[in-house]
C-alpha cells in the first residue's frame, strides 16, 4: 500500500521510492532493496504498476515505476481496509 501511495504522486525509480518513504515517515520507515524490489515485481505482475527504463538525475539508467488505473483501485481498496483495521485496533486499545 505504501509503495502504491508514493507512486500516486508520480513516477519514481526504486531508490526514489525508498527515499520518499523514508522522508515522508520522518526517517522511521527504511525499506531495503531485499523487500522493495520483490514488492515492485509483484506489483508489476499484478498490473498495479508499469515500468520503463529512463535516465535518472545522476545520468544513470534507472527503471521508473508508474501507478496504473488498476493500481489506483487497489490503493483505494487497501486504504479502506487499513482504515477499518486502524479503527478496530484503536477501539481495543481505548476500551481494554
Amino acid at each position: 500500500m505504501l509503495i502504491l501511495r508514493v507512486l500516486a504522486a508520480g513516477p519514481l525509480h526504486g531508490y526514489g521510492i525508498a527515499q520518499r518513504l523514508k522522508s515522508l515517515s520522518s526517517d522511521v520507515l527504511a525499506v531495503g532493496e531485499s523487500s522493495l524490489y520483490p514488492s515492485l515485481q509483484r506489483l508489476l505482475l499484478n498490473s498495479d504498476v508499469e515500468a520503463e527504463w529512463s535516465v535518472s538525475d545522476q545520468n544513470r539508467r534507472a527503471r521508473y515505476y508508474t501507478l496504473t488505473r488498476a493500481g489506483r483501485k487497489r490503493l483505494a481498496a487497501e486504504q479502506q481496509q487499513y482504515e477499518r483495521m486502524h479503527t478496530a485496533i484503536r477501539k481495543v486499545l481505548v476500551n481494554a
